[in-house]
């Protein structure tokens, strides 16, 4: 028989467990803005009958100091305390836990009856006292060495006990506090702090070279100079930029996609690199690189950031493919091997090989390309397809840009499976495309907004809602006119803090398909030079400026966590509401675009902080109207023609049941 070995004797009693927020072990940190809250949780508990203190610490990351915050008890083992992250960057957490002593004898003396008991006590707790007053220092030595020395003079059992339960007492004992054999919870968790443009964003994307000026047949930085007032007063905060680099001509793409282009023929955007030069360059029929340093100042002068597209990918005639070959696969025939996603072939696109015997050199270059850019002034990035490039090569790219860049921020456009695309934004990416663009109907909506809202991965996974963009066209906005882009975009803007169009195309209503039964435009932007006559009376411009001016003006628009699904009975309409403080918005939808309806709705008004049995206004954003509700249960009708949705502010009544101007 083997003997067992000896036993290694482990004095820390205190168990921590289930800490949230942690994603994947602490594998992965959790986001927040600058000045926003870290609520943790934990299930924290020891042995027997001892009372149990624990602490969250927390600094900023690089530092040695850990700020401590008392964990407060929810009941059933769980404990809660927060702290707020007040700089960019990354701050660490973690968790400490042990038997408190005094604690445990406070609490026994508190249910002891017997006077022989509680002086027997109160001796013990002197001398505990005594210790904690060996500890401390200055102002707290001297007032626990009174309170030792009153509880030992003290009249009577009752009384020394009463002064020993004493609030003060606790709190000077706890902060000089006796941590015997203390549990340090296994891991140090991180949380990513970003701007705040990264939790709450409005997105216009635009064609440069649809921006002409005077006579001109091609755009440039210049023609967007002039759109910059335009897109400024619809509200936007960022302007997003496909590809400006030079196009390849090997394999060009023709207008709506033919394989074979004319010489007038502008080709891909995203078909990137020619003898002009590569990812580090422009396009010189946009202009200069002095040219787009003027649009980045000119852009953030009218309250506009300018987001630009990291496309890594190839033309034929990008200067990589004759410089470093071995950054490409090649097949049999000893030719680069183009994109494909079959049945359909990209021949003007060479995917890059990341698996290449010279992977480090590539990746290195792909850094280099970010930090050109960031030294131009960029700070926003939207990254095309980052689902087709390894992982370990975004944690890396993105670490080290905000390492030195704190402030960046980077899009995933990733249409792809959902675990790729959480993966995406764990490993770094601040905000994530979504598939908002194929949700309609009220079961859709509702099961995959509370899933973004409600789930763990809200605290890494932000989502950016695009209703349309230069790739999709979707079915429901071929078919529902005017009322379904004004639906599309108002959900858009109210169930997301971050949203985006493509635009002219969306606020001229843009709706004919290449062909039936797909989403790619007819006369794509992304294959020809197109003219938008933005100042077209039936424009949505205007609709879209007041949305965005609601959502300037009102904080429960401006973050996602708040949102919450309201019973409707009318399965053609939605309900949901946000909070923030005490600003209460009610959204109502009309999900069909081509008929009135109308619903009655049934709200929490406890949660939504209104009296139950008081009158309170409904206030209409969008519209201007008032509506005076009382109780739970309220009518709405809506007319897709006129506006097929409210965003109605509750408003508590003050004064006067027949004055509105009473209202808050």
């Amino acid at each position: 028989m083997t003997p067992l070995d000896a036993p290694k004797a482990v004095r820390s009693r205190a168990v921590i467990e289930r800490v949230s927020p942690e994603i994947d072990a602490g594998l992965f940190p959790v986001k927040r803005i600058v000045g926003e809250e870290v609520v943790v949780e934990a299930d924290v508990f020891v042995d027997g009958h001892d009372q149990v203190r624990c602490l969250l610490l927390h600094r900023p990351a690089g530092t040695t100091t850990w700020a401590e915050v008392p964990m407060v008890p929810l009941g059933n083992d769980r404990w809660q305390a927060s702290f707020h992250v007040a700089a960019l960057g990354r701050h660490q957490y973690t968790l400490h836990a042990w038997a408190d002593r005094f604690l445990t004898w406070r609490h026994d003396l508190g249910r002891r009856k017997e006077a022989i008991d509680i002086l027997i006590a109160l001796q013990i707790g002197t001398a505990m006292i005594d210790d904690a007053a060996d500890r401390a220092a200055d102002d707290d030595r001297n007032r626990l060495k009174n309170w030792g020395d009153e509880l030992r003079a003290v009249p009577s059992p009752e009384a020394g006990q009463a002064m020993a339960l004493d609030e003060t007492l606790a709190a000077l004992m706890a902060a000089h506090s006796e941590r015997h054999f203390v549990t340090e919870y296994e891991r140090v968790l991180e949380v990513v702090v970003e701007p705040e443009r990264s939790r709450f964003s409005a997105w216009y994307e635009l064609f440069p070279r649809s921006c002409l000026v005077g006579d001109a047949d091609h755009g440039s930085f210049a023609g967007v100079m002039e759109q910059l007032p335009y897109i400024a007063s619809m509200g936007f905060d960022v302007l997003y930029l496909p590809p400006i680099h030079p196009i390849g001509r090997t394999f060009r793409k023709g207008a709506n996609n033919r394989l074979a282009a004319s010489a007038d023929d502008p080709g891909s955007p995203w078909a990137i690199g020619a003898a002009e030069g590569g990812h580090c360059d422009i396009l010189p029929a946009l202009g200069s690189q002095e040219d787009f340093r003027r649009l980045v100042v000119g852009a953030r002068t009218a309250g506009l950031e300018i987001a630009m597209d990291i496309a890594f990918q190839c033309s034929p005639d990008h200067p990589y493919v004759t410089e470093h070959p071995e950054w490409f696969r090649h097949r049999p025939d000893g030719s680069i091997q183009y994109a494909e996603n079959p049945p359909k072939k990209y021949q003007d696109i060479y995917p890059l090989d990341f698996e290449s015997d010279d992977s480090n050199a590539l990746w290195l270059e792909l850094k280099r390309v970010v930090d050109f850019w960031i030294d131009e002034g960029i700070r926003i990035f939207r990254v095309d397809n980052p689902h087709t490039k390894p992982f370990p090569f975004w944690a890396w790219l993105i670490g080290s840009i905000k390492a030195r860049h704190p402030d960046a921020i980077f899009l995933a456009e990733a249409f792809t499976r959902p675990k790729v695309m959480h993966r995406l934004a764990k490993v770094g990416f601040s905000q994530s495309y979504t598939y908002f663009t194929w949700r309609n109907t009220k079961q859709e909506l509702t099961a995959y907004f509370t899933e973004l809202a409600r789930h763990d991965s809200r605290e890494y996974f932000r989502p950016n809602l695009w209703p349309n963009t230069p790739d999709i066209l979707p079915e429901f906005l071929q078919y529902g006119g005017r009322p379904a882009f004004m639906l599309r975009v108002a959900l858009a803007a109210t169930l997301g803090a971050n949203y985006g169009i493509y635009g002219p195309a969306f606020e001229l209503m843009e709706h004919e398909a290449r062909d039936p039964g797909g989403e790619e435009y007819l006369d794509s932007e992304k294959y020809q030079v197109r003219q938008w006559d933005t100042n077209r009376r039936d424009s949505l411009r205007d609709y879209i400026a007041r949305l965005n001016r609601i959502r300037r003006e009102n904080p429960a628009l401006q973050s996602d966590w708040s949102l919450q699904f309201h019973a409707i009975d009318n399965p053609m309409m939605l309900c949901f509401s946000k909070i923030a403080g005490d600003n209460t918005l009610i959204m109502v939808a009309n999900l069909d675009p081509h008929n009135v309806q109308a619903g009655w709705i049934d709200l929490p008004l406890a949660e939504l902080g209104v009296p139950g049995n008081s009158p309170y206004q409904a206030h209409d954003l969008l519209s201007g109207a008032r509506f005076l509700w009382q109780g739970a249960r309220s009518y709405v009708s809506l007319d897709p023609a006129a506006s097929p949705m409210h965003i109605l502010r509750l408003r508590r009544r003050l004064r006067s049941e027949r004055d509105f101007d009473y209202f808050l």
